[in-house]
C-alpha cells in the first residue's frame, strides 16, 4: 500500500523520525522522554518492518527502556525551591 507514493513502512519511519526530532524541541524533560519514546516505538516497528532490522531495533528498545526507567521507576522528589542550593 502506498500513499504519494510512498510505501507505509517509510511513513512509519518518517513518524518516527518526525516524533524523535520533536523530542529534541522539547523544554520538558518529561514531555522529552514521552514524545521521544513515542518515536522510538515507531522505530521499532520500522525496523521489524524491513524485513527485522535488528540493530534499529535493539538501540530503539534500549532508548525505550531508558525513558520508562527515568519516568516511572527513578523518580525522584522535586526539591523545593526554598531549598536549592546555588
Amino acid at each position: 500500500m502506498e500513499i504519494l507514493g510512498i510505501s507505509y513502512v517509510e511513513w512509519i519511519g518518517y513518524a518516527a523520525s518526525l516524533f524523535v526530532l520533536l523530542s529534541f524541541l522539547m523544554k520538558n524533560i518529561t514531555t522529552l522522554r514521552y514524545v521521544n519514546s513515542i518515536g522510538c516505538l515507531f522505530f521499532v516497528a520500522y525496523g521489524i518492518l524491513l524485513a527485522t532490522s535488528w540493530p534499529i531495533i535493539i538501540t530503539n528498545v534500549a532508548i525505550v527502556c531508558v525513558n520508562v526507567y527515568y519516568l516511572f521507576i527513578n523518580k525522584k522528589q522535586p526539591v523545593p525551591a526554598d531549598e536549592v542550593k546555588p
